[in-house]
């Protein structure tokens, strides 16, 4: 198991190109299974889960040609279906949450699809309710075995039919799951309260440079006309909006003078303005972002009846739930005080126990709130040894260590690795002092 020595306190300068987001990508290579032709998908991140996914695609039987750095071609026209009942593909498909996302396209195609219970962060109970409620409305049989927790659905005879829906959470995964099993069922679907992040409206986009027909993209209500079959396209993945958000953060802790490469600024709804309410400076140059060197500090801006800053999740257009565990760093070296409400998850903020090990002032409310003081930089962050739960927490402990006196030790870095691209390499590009053991 790999550690990271850090050490903190130095001062990062020079530009940073976001990878492609790791959340679109797993929609996208699931959709590859609902055509026999070939698909090609450009900026796809190289990164442990997404690795995970196109292994699995692979031993489904589908062809995989790399054609250069984060770019592949698949042709999913031999799919081996009955791979989906295998002891190897239980194990495999245990491993990573987004494989949940190949039951939609299954079924949709071959009319079965299966799925243990998938895996991936350890940040609270996910549930699976909303995509199979959502294949149950399209006629699909359910079954699910206890002893094993695995899963099944199958079409009857007659095939998927369109149906009317409204689901029961704006779930992103959710979503994309229904979409891909509807754009091949017979008439037509509506989905109301669907996910509208931007990574859902890629996936809309594609499938209908597939051929499907979705309207109401980027809104919460989706109509989406049935056809009988889908074929190939070329697609690009979107830079990572958390990816953008964690250097806007990083650059910030460290006095830093960065600029953030292409960084497609129409899809980044209000994160830019979360970071401005915490004080930070943010430019936009052309499709970059331009942070100066903060030397004076940055000061958290209250609300207008001067209460204190709170800063939550929500669904999409709302602020992204993988960004708060960021603005929580980012806040412990803010002039000023801000609660985070972490409302979509209950496990997300209980690696605050690092922060305050390292000197940090953090409250810990209940599962879902902490409020924290600013340092205002009077004291800085002291390097302890620390272990990454999660991607998004090891990603703040590694900001918190870039930023702190003295050299820190992050163990379980395959946690980061899992959705950040070569990490140690693209920080020491900009002048950080990171070593991977």
């Amino acid at each position: 198991m790999g550690i990271f020595k850090i050490e903190g306190g130095v001062r990062l300068k020079g530009e940073i190109t976001p990878q492609g987001a790791k959340n679109e990508a797993l929609q996208i290579l699931c959709a590859i299974l609902l055509t026999p032709e070939k698909v090609t998908i450009t900026n796809v991140p190289d990164i442990i889960d997404i690795n995970k996914l196109i292994t699995l695609l692979g031993n489904l039987g589908v062809k995989i040609q790399k054609n250069g750095s984060n770019s592949y071609t698949f042709q999913a026209d031999e799919v081996n279906i009955h791979y989906l009942e295998t002891e190897a593909f239980k194990k495999e498909g245990g491993s990573l949450r987004g494989s949940i996302m190949i039951v939609g396209p299954l079924l949709a195609r071959f009319g079965k699809g299966y799925i243990p219970k998938p895996g991936g962060d350890k940040i609270g109970r996910r549930r699976l309710d909303t995509h199979f409620e959502g294949f149950i409305n399209l006629g699909a049989k359910f079954r699910y075995n206890k002893e094993d927790h695995f899963y099944g659905v199958e079409t009857p005879a007659e095939g998927l039919q369109g149906a009317n829906m409204l689901l029961d959470e704006a779930s992103v995964t959710g979503t994309a799951n229904i979409v891909m099993a509807a754009v091949l069922a017979k008439g037509i679907t509506t989905i109301y309260n669907a996910a509208c992040e931007p990574y859902l409206q890629q996936l809309c986009k594609m499938l209908n440079s597939m051929g499907a027909k979705i309207t109401g993209v980027g809104s919460n209500l989706l109509t989406i006309e049935g056809v009988s079959s889908l074929g190939g396209c070329e697609h690009r993945i979107l830079p990572d909006m958390i990816e953008i958000g964690s250097w806007i953060g990083l650059a910030a802790m460290t006095k830093s003078e960065i600029t953030i490469k292409d960084v497609s600024w129409d899809n980044l709804g209000v994160i830019p303005n979360v970071f401005r309410k915490l004080g930070i400076t943010l430019e936009r140059r052309g499709d970059d972002i331009y942070i100066p060197s903060h030397v004076d500090g940055y000061e958290v801006k209250t609300d207008i009846d001067g209460s204190i800053l709170t800063i939550a999740d929500a669904p999409w257009p709302g602020f992204t739930p993988d960004l708060l565990s960021i603005v929580l760093v980012v806040a412990t070296q803010a002039k000023g005080d801000v609660l985070i409400h972490q409302k979509m998850f209950e496990s997300r903020l209980f690696f605050v126990d690092k922060l305050i090990d390292m000197g940090a002032k953090i409250m810990l409310c209940d599962p879902h709130r902490a409020v924290v003081i600013g340092h205002d930089f009077k004291s800085q962050l002291k390097a302890t040894v620390m272990s990454s739960p999660d991607i998004r927490a090891g990603i703040s402990l590694l900001i918190a260590a870039l930023s702190a006196k003295g050299t820190s030790t992050i163990q379980n870095i395959e946690q980061i690795d899992r959705g950040y691209e070569r990490i140690d390499e693209r920080l020491r590009a900009i002048g950080a002092k990171i070593v991977r053991e």
